[in-house]
């Protein structure tokens, strides 16, 4: 019993010893994050002393790809739990970019805690954001690209085959995107038959059309009637092909390859339901006779363009 006491006496006294101690990070690495356009903020987790943190000759920062070229820091800011400390800079940072912080001779309570850098880019959430709405709205793949253009004319008549489509597209499209990206990654790339994309990817999107339509012939046999061959058209669309081999080029993972085909399925409704809402007021319009049917089609797809240029440059995330 005494053996016992005595180890436990002497575990509850380096306890209080560790708690008492300073913290010691040693050499680490950890994650930083953007504030701003021009700030960068650093969670270092424990307190650090505010007189270190306002040296400015502590931090080196440069954009992960070039190391040799280092971005100098303007200000460094330390918030009052001494835990975290906000770098600012002069110029606007490429937020697409990664950057390395290195960070030398940290203290907390006067006393040296080690070395390290942090890692800083965007969160998964805003890249897979950002991804959505560049494949949605700033990089339409209709009204900026121009791909899909047969289906686009083609079923956009009517609002609610237009929805029809712009539904079946968009589940077709994320299937796609996902597949092929497992494909590409864990098969093509592995066996070095990366040359076979296009094949492949045209198989797997016939796969899932193929699905889709014995679905669609079941559950909804008019929708189905109206899309009529355009939905068979769905597999060498355009589009189809142009967001797994975008993934394959781009290097995405699952989750942005993902991200990539719900933003370009959501595009393609959207331009599809606004072309069904004019071409039904057109209709009803006096069109001269030599730009009655597809003519005004093509003028009015023209002029949807031109209002999605305003989209061009546009930051979100």
């Amino acid at each position: 019993m005494k053996t016992f006491r005595l180890i436990t006496i002497a575990f509850m006294a380096a306890g209080l010893l560790c708690l008492g101690a300073s913290p010691i990070l040693a050499d680490f690495t950890k994650d930083g994050s953007f504030k701003k356009d021009k700030q960068i903020e650093l969670d270092f987790g424990i307190p650090v002393d505010e007189s270190w943190a306002r040296e400015l000759s502590n931090y080196s920062v440069y954009e992960k790809p070039d190391p040799d070229i280092r971005t100098p820091v303007e200000a460094a800011q330390l918030d009052p739990q001494r835990l975290r400390v906000t770098l600012t800079f002069k110029e606007a940072l490429n937020q697409a970019a990664q950057y390395v912080v290195e960070v030398k001779d940290v203290t907390s309570g006067g006393k040296p805690i080690g070395s390290g850098r942090f890692l800083v880019k965007k969160s998964r959430a805003s890249v897979m954001m950002g991804i959505i709405l560049g494949a949605m709205l700033i990089n339409n793949f209709v009204f900026t690209k121009y791909l899909g253009l047969c289906i686009f004319f083609g079923v956009s008549q009517k609002r609610e085959t237009a929805i029809g489509m712009g539904i079946t597209f968009t589940i077709v499209m994320v299937l796609s995107a996902f597949f092929c990206w497992a494909l590409y990654q864990h098969v093509l790339t592995t066996l070095r038959l990366d040359f076979l994309k296009i094949i492949v990817f045209i198989g797997t999107t016939a796969i899932f059309v193929q699905a889709v339509d014995t679905v669609l012939r079941k559950v909804n046999p008019y929708l189905f009637k109206r899309l009529g061959v355009y939905l068979v058209l769905i597999v060498t669309n355009c589009i189809i092909l142009a967001v797994p081999l975008i993934n394959a080029d781009s290097g995405y993972n699952a989750a942005e390859s993902v991200s990539e085909g719900i933003g370009a399925g959501v595009g393609f409704a959207i331009a599809l339901f606004l072309m069904a809402c004019v071409r039904e007021r057109l209709e009803v319009c006096r069109v001269p006779p030599t730009f009655a049917g597809l003519p005004i089609a093509f003028i009015v797809a023209g002029l949807f363009a031109l209002a999605f240029l305003g989209f061009s440059g546009l930051v979100v995330f």
